[in-house]
């Protein structure tokens, strides 16, 4: 006879044996032996005699088994905060974010907090892209990238003076910019803007550079007698490989024909530096260079038509500026000075009139020869020396006549 358990809630089935009857009994375990009740009789209390094999505590976790495996992660909601930290494309993380919410919640994937994160930080960061392009901020970081990647540490403008770690013959990737006022190595007269989105190749750079960077010269230092025999002209290119980190500048610059020499001041003399007096002069002074500069290469017994129709162009530029001299209202003691300069400017037009009419080449050579004669004579010194302007005449080199321009040239990479 079984001692009947106490009223009141069962105890829980074992999950692991077949379910137990519910009474006032309970069936013996096993087979039939002389002591039914165990080997020894329960003692009366309120404690419930526990069948062998019977669960002595509550079973938590009915249904859970350890081997389930969990939810699996949102991929969504990963690439959502990884776009939001690295500010890589924050539209994108935003919307990657909004989207792992809503398949979170479909599919009972976890990664809800990943994929917050990732809206919230892609948010914030599409705020800082909104407020960097209306202030120009990420235009100005680019640009300090590209700088970096190409290598060069330099943005040189008209008027710059600098010095080279290296020398000019060899590749400039970087300039120390100095006063000008004192000993320098190069000084800017000008910067040629290049277009396009392919690189145009080295022989159209150096073609543009050694076409424009003389025009340019001319602008800046408009009286080439301060320029002096040790000033030569360099131009700094992009190469194909700073090109295609957005390098479009030609750079035109001043520089020692020694590559140890240095300059000491600015070179600069144009409407900045002149005074009114000093810039009539010089005007009318390279008006009529640059036409004598274009005598025709081949002498006048090859081609003595050419040189006629060009004696005839020097005969209407003097006259010209002639007429501008004397036109200009000269301060001081200048007027005098000019005056001198004018007579001998019309002496030379006679002359070259009749070298424009010449039936040969030898009386062309002789009117050739007279017409020159006032050119860097005394009263153009002694002009330059009452508008006080140098007064050193520059040597002529014979390939200053094909160029345009005195000096050599220089082709520099950056």
């Amino acid at each position: 006879m079984s001692i009947p358990p106490p009223p009141g809630p069962q105890q829980p089935q074992d999950p692991y044996r077949p379910p137990q009857p519910q009474g006032g009994s309970v069936p013996p375990q096993g087979p039939q032996g002389p002591y039914p009740q165990g080997p020894y009789p329960q003692p009366p209390g309120p404690y419930a005699h526990t069948p062998y094999g019977a669960a002595p505590y509550q079973v938590w976790g009915q249904g859970y088994t350890p081997f389930a495996r969990p939810a699996p992660v949102n991929g969504v909601a990963i690439a959502s905060l990884v776009l939001g930290l690295l500010c890589f494309l924050p539209a994108v993380g935003l919307v990657l974010g909004i989207i792992a919410l809503v398949q979170i919640r479909k599919r009972g994937e976890r990664g809800k907090g990943m994929a917050i994160a990732g809206a919230v930080v892609s948010s914030l960061g599409l705020a800082l892209w909104v407020v960097s392009l209306s202030t120009n901020v990420a235009s100005e970081v680019w640009e300090g990238v590209k700088e970096g990647a190409r290598g060069t540490s330099y943005s040189l403008v008209k008027g710059d003076c600098f010095d080279v770690p290296g020398s000019f013959d060899q590749d400039v990737y970087d300039v120390d910019e100095v006063p000008c006022s004192g000993a320098h190595e190069g000084e800017v007269f000008g910067v040629i803007p290049l277009s396009g989105d392919d690189y145009p190749g080295d022989g159209y750079v150096a073609d543009r550079a050694e076409d424009e960077c003389w025009t340019l010269q001319d602008a800046y230092a408009m009286d080439p007698w301060a320029l002096g025999d040790e000033v030569d002209v360099y131009y700094l290119t992009p190469t194909e490989d700073s090109w295609a980190w957005g390098d479009r500048e030609i750079t035109c610059v001043f520089a020692h024909t020694d590559e140890t020499g240095t300059l000491t001041g600015s070179l600069r003399a144009d409407e900045t530096t002149l005074d009114a007096d000093q810039l009539a002069f010089l005007k009318a002074m390279n008006a009529i260079d640059e036409v004598l500069y274009e005598e025709p290469e081949d002498y006048a017994e090859e081609d003595l038509d050419a040189n006629k129709d060009w004696a005839a162009d020097v005969r209407d530029v003097l006259a010209e500026q002639a007429g501008a001299l004397r036109g200009h209202t000269w301060s001081g003691d200048a007027r005098k000075s000019v005056d001198a300069l004018v007579e001998d400017m019309d002496d030379a037009r006679a002359d070259w009139a009749k070298a424009a009419s010449a039936r040969d080449a030898d009386t062309f050579y002789l009117h050739y020869d007279s017409g020159y004669e006032y050119v860097d004579g005394d009263t153009t010194v002694g002009a330059r020396a009452a508008l006080d302007l140098a007064t050193t005449p520059p040597s002529y080199d014979e390939d200053d006549y094909d160029t345009g321009s005195g000096g050599g040239s220089g082709s520099e990479d950056v």
